[in-house]
C-alpha cells in the first residue's frame, strides 16, 4: 500500500483493512504515571496518561475487527536506560526491578490473551488501585513528594 492510498476520508478503513489482512496485534507500553497526577513532569505524566486512554478507546473501538490493542504497565524494569538518559544522579529508589525478560513476557501473554490493559506487579496494581480510591489533591502531594525525593525541584 502506498501514502496515497492512505489519503481522505476512507483512510481509516484501508488502514483497519490493511491491519486485519496481516493479523496485527498492537502492544503498547506505559507505566504507573499514568494513573497519576505528576507535578514537576506534568507533560510526561499526562502523555503515559494519554497512551493509556488512547490503547482502550483503540482497542473498543477495533473490537470484533481481528485486531488487538494491548496496554502493558510494568514496574520499573531493568534495561539500562536509567544509566543511558544520566538518571542515576537522581534519588530513584531502585526498590524490586522486572527484568526485561519478565516484562516481555507478561506482555506477550497479555496479548495473546487479547487483554486490554495489563498492570503488572503488585507494586504498580498498588498504586493504580491507590490513585482510584485517593482523592486526587492527595495524590497529586503524593507524587510530588516522591519526585523531590528523587532530585526533582522544579517543572521539567
Amino acid at each position: 500500500m502506498i501514502a496515497k492510498d492512505l489519503a481522505g476520508p476512507a483512510a481509516p478503513g484501508k488502514v483497519l483493512e490493511a491491519l486485519r489482512r496481516v493479523g496485527v496485534t498492537v502492544d503498547i507500553l506505559v507505566n504507573n504515571a499514568a494513573f497519576q497526577p505528576g507535578p514537576l513532569m506534568a507533560v510526561y505524566y499526562a502523555s503515559k496518561a494519554y497512551l493509556l486512554s488512547f490503547s482502550e478507546a483503540l482497542s473498543n473501538g477495533l473490537m470484533g475487527s481481528g485486531v488487538t490493542v494491548t496496554c502493558l504497565c510494568p514496574e520499573p524494569t531493568e534495561t539500562g536506560f536509567d544509566k543511558v538518559a544520566a538518571l542515576e544522579k537522581l534519588k530513584i529508589p531502585k526498590g524490586h526491578r522486572m527484568s526485561a525478560v519478565q516484562v516481555a513476557g507478561i506482555g506477550y501473554r497479555a496479548l495473546m490473551k487479547g487483554k486490554t490493559v495489563v498492570i503488572a506487579g503488585l507494586g504498580n496494581k498498588i498504586v493504580a488501585m491507590g490513585t482510584k480510591l485517593a482523592a486526587r489533591s492527595w495524590s497529586t502531594a503524593v507524587s510530588r513528594r516522591i519526585l523531590e525525593t528523587a532530585g526533582i525541584r522544579k517543572l521539567q
